[in-house]
């Protein structure tokens, strides 16, 4: 296939861990208004599957953080320890309305990192950190 034809391929689901599955509802849900579109599971080993209104086939599955068991534990604690400084996880996410959107997710009380700004790469963007401290970017569409 070369690089110009195209293809069927779509980006369906990703990965972000959470470390509270209550305060990761609040911002993914409340504060950004994504729907809850499954729940599955108890106290911390939940993961949710949240995404933007109205489409369904593009979601991010929330999950209790190094949960397969063939993670060690000394590899639990380096994610952990990552998670802590905010550089295990990032998603970047597009808005029509980037400044209402910084306004709406700024007064949720959500963590800023970054105020809209235009970046030298060419896009104007901002962005937050989520209750487990993975990078939320939001950029103008």
């Amino acid at each position: 296939m070369s690089t110009h034809e195209s293809t069927d391929l779509t980006i369906h689901q990703t990965f972000l861990p959470h470390t509270d599955p209550e305060a990761s509802l609040a911002f993914y849900r409340d504060a950004l208004g994504f729907e809850v579109q499954l729940d599955v599971g108890e106290g911390t080993m939940r993961w949710i599957t949240v995404g933007p209104a109205g489409q369904a086939g593009t979601s991010i599955v929330l999950t209790p953080p190094a949960a397969d068991p063939g993670v060690t534990d000394a590899e639990r604690q380096t994610v952990a320890e990552m998670m802590a400084k905010g550089t295990y996880a990032a998603v970047i996410l597009g808005a029509k309305d980037l400044d209402a959107t910084f306004e709406r997710v700024q007064a949720s009380g959500a963590e800023v990192m970054q105020e809209p700004v235009d970046q030298p790469y060419g896009f104007r963007d901002c962005a937050f950190r989520d209750p487990a401290g993975n990078t939320v970017r939001i950029k103008q569409l």
